[in-house]
């Protein structure tokens, strides 16, 4: 029995669909643990090119049992449309479940996300506006809704009339309209009917998982730098995509994770508002959006590109625990003569911190201490093994090992799930 969290250890967007994707070859049980759809895992292989927001990247697999954890935010509709999407590829469904603790994201969310960054002027977080941040304060506050609750018509009304007198009075304070109630339930009600039968007490499932010594996976969603108590706060997310909250998320035990799989680029980028060190405002950094197509899967926006942050990947791997290192994009810098790589951070007063991540407000005033490498100009694309791949990219990737403090279990020379190898 293997329970191997992978997490993202920079500021998300690192690839982890793809791990999983591959992982999940050989995976009984793959949990998302935690986050909504305001994030999305790109995955490549014979069913086509997907962006999973909510669904399990282990859906592609049809032997392995996918669960949507009690630790997300799921907005009914989103999967449904992901469902949808899957389908007509012909993926199979059958083994799709969500937890009945999850939270649901209603639509008055997304409206009091909309209204609140508008609200912030220029002091914007940078959300994607998909109403997460607003359902895990409502989880905090103990006025959200769960999935489990479609299947208790009358607790739920009870439960959305009482919400809704505070969600509309936020939403006229600021400038919207307020939300039918009868509207809003009878939208419930069809979602009851076409997800009810997928919402059950994962519990059971998990726990026959570990007890049966199954091969289960973790999926988190985002970045250790967007991690809601360690991240670059407040520009973070709503949520712990740490390992230490997938045990949670998923429903399992803490000590049963015995595998943490920390997902690197080879370079670094990040979608939102908020410090980013290694940013590059030139030539380099178009050059890596372009190539690397650094667009966000969800909304589209251009990626903030930048060299590969050291400092960044110590706290990660510390944070998570991390036994391993999957690195993934590699071949996005065949082409380049000079690789840096960020080795620590020059504070305002001078001072040079390599083994620590500052506070945000120090953070926004730092200046990256590089290293410069060799690019190998050669491609890499069809490198399956780490003996084929340049010794400047060996070098490379050894280098980023010492960082982090740990091994490397994977590289990524492609998209293509053969174009990924264990090392």
């Amino acid at each position: 029995m293997t329970v191997t969290a992978v997490v993202g250890a920079q500021w998300g967007d690192e690839g982890k669909g793809r791990v999983i994707d591959y992982l999940a070859q050989e995976a009984d049980v793959v949990i998302r643990f935690q986050g909504g759809d305001n994030a999305g895992h790109t995955v490549i292989n014979e069913y086509g090119k997907h962006a999973l927001h909510l669904i399990p990247s282990g859906i592609f697999n049809p032997r392995t049992q996918n669960i949507i954890g009690s630790g997300c935010v799921v907005n009914p509709q989103s999967l449904l449309n992901e469902m949808e999407s899957l389908k007509a590829a012909g993926v199979d469904l059958g083994n799709l479940w969500v937890s009945t603790r999850a939270q649901m994201l209603m639509p008055y969310h997304r409206e009091l996300d909309v209204l609140e960054e508008a609200a912030r002027g220029k002091d914007t977080i940078g959300t994607t506006k998909r109403g997460i941040g607003p359902a895990y304060a409502d989880k905090a506050a103990r006025a959200g809704l769960r999935m489990g609750d479609l299947l208790q018509p009358e607790w739920l009304e009870t439960r959305l009339d009482n919400a809704l007198r505070t969600v509309n009075r936020k939403i006229e304070i600021l400038g919207g309209q307020p939300l039918n109630g009868e509207e809003l339930y009878a939208l419930c009600m069809e979602y009851r009917e076409k997800l009810g039968d997928r919402i059950i007490d994962t519990l059971p499932m998990t726990r026959r998982a570990i007890e049966q010594k199954k091969h289960i996976l973790l999926e988190g969603q985002l970045g250790v730098m967007r991690d809601l108590d360690w991240g670059i706060y407040p520009y973070v997310t709503s949520s712990n995509p740490t390992a230490s909250y997938a045990a949670s998320g998923a429903g399992l035990p803490a000590r049963t994770i015995d595998r943490v799989i920390g997902v690197v680029k080879a370079y670094s980028t990040a979608v939102g508002d908020g410090p980013f060190p290694t940013e590059l405002h030139d030539a380099d950094g178009e050059k890596l959006r372009e190539i690397g197509g650094e667009f966000g899967a969800t909304t589209g926006r251009p990626r903030r590109c930048g060299w590969f942050d050291g400092v960044a990947i110590g706290y990660a791997a510390w944070l998570n625990g991390m036994t391993g290192l999957a690195i993934t994009k590699l071949d996005v810098l065949d082409s380049f003569e000079i690789i840096k790589i960020c080795i620590g951070y020059k504070l305002p007063d001078g001072a040079i911190v390599t083994d620590s991540m500052p506070d945000t407000p120090v953070l926004m005033h730092v200046t990256p201490v590089y290293e410069v490498w060799d690019g190998w100009l050669t491609p890499t694309s069809d490198c399956r093994h780490w003996d084929d791949l340049p010794k400047e990219a060996r070098a490379y990737l050894h280098r980023i090992s010492e960082l982090a403090g740990i091994k490397i279990d994977y590289v990524s020379v492609g998209p293509e799930r053969d174009q990924m190898f264990a090392v």
